[in-house]
């Protein structure tokens, strides 16, 4: 499982916004994250339809979490960058794999992809900001 610079700076963005609670504009977080604005605008606009973050459209306008960052989890931002977090493919319901009944490798793929998964939901934005892992 490789996470993509999408992902990785989803959850920048969402530390920076737990960080700084006032209302940020697209070039404060750009700024500090050192993250295109182009780019952080398709990023943004991501965690916005996923819920994660709020905003407010006028001069006085910006971004912030939708949710305190004790209810908001790691598990959720970067599926909300990335889609479905499979650790490989055939494990995607809307991909079958075909060999699925006869591979001997498939109840670890999917025990780990558990594993991955479960840990992901459980750590919250809170945890990464204080570094309780």
């Amino acid at each position: 499982m490789k996470f993509s610079t999408k992902s990785r700076y989803a959850l920048r963005v969402m530390v920076d916004l737990a960080e700084n609670p006032e209302k940020q504009n697209i070039k404060a977080i750009a700024s500090r994250q050192d993250i295109s604005e182009k780019y952080l605008e398709q990023i943004v606009s991501c965690l916005s339809k996923a819920g994660l973050v709020s905003s407010t459209r006028g001069a006085a306008g910006g971004y912030t979490l939708s949710r305190p960052a004790t209810q908001i989890f790691v598990g959720e931002i970067l599926r909300a960058a990335e889609g479905n977090l499979f650790v490989i493919e055939c494990l995607d319901p809307k991909l079958p794999c075909n060999r699925e009944d006869k591979c001997r490798t498939h109840t670890c793929w999917n025990k780990l992809n558990t594993l991955v998964n479960n840990f992901l939901d459980s750590v919250s934005l809170k945890d990464v900001i204080e570094d309780k892992l």
